[in-house]
Formats: C-alpha cells, sequence, structure tokens
C-alpha cells in the first residue's frame, strides 16, 4: 500500500534550501509535482540528458525534498522512480541562522508591515519545531487558525477595526487565561495588511 504524500513540507536545513534554490533542481521538483517519474521519463518531458537530471535528482534526494516511489524493470536494467517527499514547501526562516528574522519588535513596531512578517516568520519557525517534535512522538499537534477577510469603506476605518478587534482578542484571553503554574502556553497571532478579493474557496474557510 502506499504511502500518501504529506501535503506540506517544511525546509529546515540550508543544504536542503539551497538544493531546491537551484533553477534546474526547481525545474525538476515542479515536474515531480505532477507525478513520480523517472530521470528517463523526466528527461523525455523536459527535453534534458538522463545523466545529467540524475545528479540533480540525486542532490534532492541527498536533501530529503525527493524519495523513492518505485523501482521498475526496463529491460536488463532497474528504473527507480522518485516523487516529492511533500506537495508544498515552505522555507523555515531559520534555515539562515542568526541573520534570519529575530523577535518581532527587533524589526519594527506592531503597526509595521516588518513586525508582521517577522511575526509569521516566528509562527513559522516554532511550528517547524513543534510539528518535527510531535511527528517524532507520533502525537497529534493542537493548532487553530482563523483566516477571514473583511472590506473597510474607507481608509479611516481601519483604526476602529484594529482597536475593535485587539479588544475582542483581549476579552477572549483573560476569559480563559489561567494563572499559575498547571496548564499550557499557546501562542497567539493575529494581523491584518491589504489583500485581494477572496476566492470562493477562500470565503468557504472563514470561520
Amino acid at each position: 500500500m502506499s504511502i500518501a504524500t504529506p501535503p506540506l513540507g517544511i525546509i529546515r536545513e540550508p543544504a536542503s534550501a539551497l538544493a531546491l534554490l537551484d533553477p534546474d533542481r526547481r525545474r525538476l521538483a515542479e515536474a515531480l509535482a505532477e507525478g513520480p517519474d523517472s530521470a528517463a521519463g523526466l528527461a523525455r518531458r523536459l527535453g534534458e540528458k538522463r545523466q545529467r537530471l540524475n545528479y540533480h535528482l540525486r542532490v534532492l534526494e541527498d536533501a530529503g525534498l525527493v524519495e523513492l516511489a518505485e523501482e521498475r524493470r526496463r529491460g536488463s536494467r532497474t528504473e527507480r522512480v522518485l516523487r516529492l517527499t511533500a506537495q508544498r514547501f515552505v522555507l523555515d526562516p531559520a534555515a539562515v541562522g542568526a541573520i534570519g528574522a529575530g523577535e518581532p519588535g527587533e524589526v519594527g513596531d506592531r503597526f509595521s508591515a516588518t513586525y508582521l512578517v517577522a511575526l509569521a516568520a516566528r509562527a513559522v519557525r516554532e511550528l517547524a519545531e513543534l510539528m518535527e517534535r510531535a511527528k517524532q512522538d507520533r502525537a497529534r499537534l493542537a493548532s487553530a487558525s482563523i483566516n477571514a477577510s473583511v472590506r473597510l469603506a474607507t481608509p479611516e476605518r481601519f483604526d476602529a477595526f484594529v482597536g475593535d478587534l485587539t479588544r475582542a482578542v483581549a476579552e477572549v484571553i483573560a476569559r480563559h487565561h489561567a494563572e499559575g503554574d498547571d496548564g499550557r502556553w499557546f501562542r497567539i497571532v493575529a494581523g491584518a495588511y491589504p489583500g485581494p478579493e477572496p476566492t470562493p474557496q477562500q470565503e468557504e474557510d472563514k470561520p
């Protein structure tokens, strides 16, 4: 029985990031996103030499971005069919080391875009570590998210909206926060920025 490919993989190692950022290897990964294939099959699809693609596929495999799906007999030789280890990838900011985004307050105030980017980067960094730990422990990671859009009639309404949202979140936190040493901490992240009109799928994702 085949194992389902995870929907999302987080790239945490610099070597893995470099492997995927190479234009030739990224092209290979994009081709494999359409379905598992061998070096020979990819060579035919991309108009490249199989030997050249074999090298790049080995780099991707060593980086943990590609894995063996199956082996097929083709005459006197065995053909290795490869697949991506995840359907999509996101880069953990920790992969760039100490120069990666630090704490949000180090790059701006909470009304700046840089603060929001750093906030999102911290969430990815922390979630990457938590997901890895949960995977090792074979445990479910408790998490939740809200994905919504709002149309404000005028730019002046933004400040009032942020004030109402902040008060609402603060009220919920105050109602559920437990003092003392018992319990488990949770990180709450909320942000707002100009965005496009939501698609029907995004509308369905609303709380």
